[in-house]
Formats: C-alpha cells, sequence, structure tokens
C-alpha cells in the first residue's frame, strides 16, 4: 500500500507539473503526427539529413501561422469586439436594402421589398432580445481576449513539434510499447487506427478547413467586406463540422454584386466559388483513408475543445474526441468478435 501510494503521489505530482503544458504538449504531437509523411520526405530530399528537414518544415510552418493566421486572427478579433460592443450597447447595426437592388431584372423589386421587410422585422425582435444579449458579450470578449494566448500556444507547438520531428521512430517505440502492456493482441492495430485518424481529421478536417478560411479571408478583405476576419472564422467553424462555407460565401457575393462593379463582382466571385468547392476537391486528395467518425462527434469536440482549452482547443477537441471514438468503436468491434468466434470453434 505504501508502495502504492507512493506511486500515486508520484503520477499526480508529475501531472500537477506538466498541466499548464498539457495543450501545447498535445498540439505538439497532433501537428507531429500529421506532417510525419512531409517531414519523411523532405529528409529523403535532403540526403538523409532529419535536423535540417525539420528545421525547414517549423520555419515554413512559423512563416504561416505568423502571416496569414496571424492577419485572419487579429481581424477576427476585432470583428468580435465590435459585434461584442454593439450586443452590450443592445444597438446591433443592420443594413437597409440598397437602393439599386431596384433595377435588376425580374427579382429586385421582389427582392427589395422582402429585404426590408425582413430588416424591419429582424431590427424589432434585436430591440426586443437585446437585454437577453448581453451576457453573450462579456463571453465573446472573453474568447477574443483568449486569442493572444491561443496564438502563443500555436508558435510554442509548432516549435515542440519541431522537436519531436527527429525522434518519431523512438517515440513511436515508446507508444506502441506502452500499448502492449494495455492491449497485447490489438497494440500495432490500436497504434495504426489512432495514426490514421490523427492524419485523416487534422489534414482532412482541420487543415482543409484552415486552408478554406484563410482563402474566404482574403477574398472577405478584398472585397471590403466588413468584418472579413470574424466570416473567416465562421467558415472555419461550418468547414469542421462539415456544414461547408457555402452559408457565409453566398450572402457575400449578392453583397459584392450590389457594392462593386461588374469585372471586380465577377472575378471576385470566381475566386469565392472556387473557395466554397475548395473542400470538395482537396478532401479526397489529402484524406487517406474514408473518415467513419459521425458529424456529432467532431461538432461536439469543436465546442467542448473551445470550451476547455480556448482557441487552440477549436482544433484540438474534435481530433482527440475522433480518435477516442474511432479506438472505442474498434475495441467493440473486437470484443463482438472474439465471443462469435468462441461459438463457431464449440459448434
Amino acid at each position: 500500500m505504501i508502495r502504492l501510494g507512493l506511486l500515486a503521489l508520484l503520477v499526480l505530482w508529475s501531472f500537477l507539473i506538466i498541466k499548464p503544458f498539457v495543450t501545447i504538449l498535445t498540439w505538439s504531437a497532433i501537428l507531429a503526427v500529421a506532417f510525419y509523411p512531409v517531414f519523411s520526405w523532405l529528409a529523403k530530399c535532403l540526403g538523409g539529413r532529419p535536423r535540417i528537414a525539420a528545421a525547414i518544415l517549423t520555419l515554413v510552418t512559423l512563416g504561416i501561422v505568423i502571416g496569414p493566421a496571424t492577419w485572419l486572427g487579429l481581424s477576427a478579433v476585432e470583428g468580435i469586439k465590435d459585434l461584442a460592443s454593439q450586443i452590450g450597447a443592445g444597438d446591433l447595426r443592420l443594413r437597409t436594402a440598397p437602393e439599386q437592388i431596384k433595377g435588376w431584372p425580374l427579382i429586385g423589386p421582389w427582392l427589395y421589398d422582402f429585404w426590408n421587410q425582413a430588416y424591419t422585422n429582424i431590427r424589432a425582435a434585436l430591440r426586443e432580445v437585446a437585454p437577453y444579449l448581453k451576457p453573450l458579450a462579456g463571453m465573446m470578449l472573453s474568447f477574443a481576449g483568449d486569442a493572444g494566448i491561443g496564438t502563443l500556444q500555436f508558435l510554442l507547438s509548432v516549435l515542440v513539434a519541431g522537436f519531436l520531428f527527429p525522434y518519431g521512430p523512438q517515440l513511436v517505440d515508446a507508444i506502441r510499447g506502452f500499448l502492449i502492456r494495455i492491449v497485447p493482441e490489438q497494440s500495432e492495430h490500436f497504434l495504426e487506427l489512432a495514426g490514421a485518424t490523427i492524419r485523416a481529421v487534422s489534414q482532412g478536417i482541420i487543415g482543409v478547413a484552415i486552408v478554406q478560411a484563410l482563402l474566404a479571408g482574403i477574398g472577405f478583405k478584398l472585397a471590403g467586406i466588413p468584418s472579413a476576419g470574424l466570416l473567416a472564422i465562421i467558415v472555419l467553424l461550418l468547414s469542421i463540422v462539415q456544414i461547408g462555407a457555402t452559408i457565409v460565401i453566398l450572402p457575400v457575393v449578392i453583397w459584392i454584386w450590389m457594392d462593386k462593379d461588374v469585372g471586380t463582382a465577377l472575378l471576385l466571385t470566381v475566386f469565392l466559388v472556387f473557395v466554397g468547392l475548395l473542400d470538395n476537391i482537396l478532401k479526397p486528395l489529402v484524406m487517406g483513408r474514408g473518415l467513419t467518425t459521425p458529424t456529432l462527434v467532431i461538432l461536439i469536440g469543436v465546442i467542448g475543445g473551445t470550451l476547455a482549452h480556448g482557441i487552440i482547443g477549436l482544433f484540438i477537441g474534435p481530433i482527440i474526441l475522433s480518435v477516442a471514438w474511432e479506438l472505442a468503436a474498434a475495441w467493440i468491434r473486437i470484443d463482438r468478435a472474439a465471443p462469435a468466434s468462441n461459438v463457431v470453434a464449440d459448434r
């Protein structure tokens, strides 16, 4: 009992020490698993120099995080703060229907009347619910305040992942040895399943959603859309939960045609339509296997991860929950198959 107590104390004490770094270490491990094929290919191209390959890959990733991702994040924070201030003051500003809509053939007059009616009704409804929305403003400001910490966590995670790349085989052997002690018969299967799920979710869902959101944010910014960064974050969320970016892009395209000249509107429309279809192009290319994780599990992972770990939990949550789901489903299938095989053997 004394030995067990000391062991429990050691485990608890170790957890308390690393607890502030759990989120960073988890995201670093996910990045290392997701980008390891790229690292391995780069190391071979450099003549078997893993450290140089890790440094190059880390610098490229840092350039993406520090550059467009930071720009998008800062723009989104400004949009969230502006929206939160309007909610807190009970004065959400909406836009009336532009006069030029009346000149559109066929649908112009009908769309103008419909827009104005909707504007009047929504504005009246917002006045009624404004007092109840004020607590939401505090939550939005808190989320915006966590963005700076989230950005720092992203940077540290990328750096730590860079150190993990050269030690990939040793880490895999250590995890395999740990699994052998827990599930000796299925350790290899579970290890491969966990790695495949991490790559499928991080590359095929999270990665594609980030690329789509960045490109959408660039398009919104070029079009002069108010709160372009906030809309890009909404695109990111909708893409992660598999709803798609069309819900955001379609109203933006309509706004562009009302606000810009024909040539500019046509170019921006082609670009945003391409962005909206990008997930249909990239997902089959980057996902090595069909993902069987239900959308509800991913949605719960997004919400729960964000509530538990802030902005970085938005990406960690669905990956961790998807891995847990796939491993649990595999375990259940194995347990069901074992009794069936025993019955067949008895017969």
